[in-house]
């Protein structure tokens, strides 16, 4: 059931996004009504943003699983970015980029756990179940790789700080906390459809633990999630 949940709200954000997009494009000057070169039109649309170093703004939906021992955990987030470039170019070849501090908050964070049954001084007691909380992820460190046109590959590391409305992930009768770390590597891309909007992709690995501020501290070794989302760049 979480599993179909995840996959028609995916479904359903890459069928919105694209039409948006699609429609935005078409207030975009057409390349046939300018008289720059048509590689010119293309340049246009991230080097001179990227030389003001912008801010940028996303919206973003992302979901996945747990590996190794956790795969029948399940995740769905919905939230909001904030960012700044930084830095001008720097780095050779396809390295050659430009330095973003950003911030995300995540409202809608929920994840969908087995239950479990344990007895507790002869009394049944089940855990797991589903999780609803909220995210904040206040240092992310990401390079945007600038060599292309419209798209702009970039890689992250990120750390940031989980509440949920139960001690998580369940930990049969020890326990565990509603406060949890998510240190995280991350790799995507931004591909323009105007020159200031995009459309993102990419893939997260989470780690989450309490660091042993808890009850006791199983955590959740490994997350894989993917995200979608949409950005405008001032």
């Amino acid at each position: 059931m979480n599993k179909r949940l995840c996959v028609s709200a995916f479904s359903l954000l890459c069928l919105i996004l694209p039409a948006f997009s699609a429609a935005s494009a078409q207030t975009a000057p057409s390349p046939a009504s300018s008289s720059q070169p048509a590689a010119s039109m293309i340049d246009s649309y991230v080097h001179p943003l990227m030389e003001r170093l912008p801010w940028e703004y996303g919206l973003f939906l992302d979901g996945g699983f747990g590996t190794s021992g956790e795969t029948s955990d399940h995740f769905l987030n919905a939230g909001v970015r904030i960012g700044k470039v930084l830095t001008g170019p720097a780095g050779p070849g396809v390295i050659h980029g430009q330095f973003e501090y950003a911030v995300e908050l995540i409202p809608y964070w929920q994840a969908f756990t087995p239950k479990q049954t344990y007895y507790l001084a002869g009394k049944p007691v089940t855990t797991g179940g589903t999780y609803s909380g909220l995210s904040l992820t206040p240092i992310i460190l990401r390079w945007n790789l600038t060599h292309w046109h419209r798209v702009v590959p970039w890689l992250q590391g990120a750390g940031g700080l989980i509440w949920t409305n139960h001690k998580f992930p369940p930990n049969g009768p020890r326990g565990t906390s509603v406060w949890n770390f998510e240190p995280q590597f991350g790799l995507g891309i931004h591909y323009f459809v105007r020159p200031d909007r995009a459309i993102d992709f990419a893939a997260n690995a989470v780690h989450i633990s309490n660091a042993s501020l808890g009850d006791a501290n199983p955590g959740v070794n490994a997350t894989v999630q993917f995200q979608i989302g949409y950005s405008w760049w001032k």
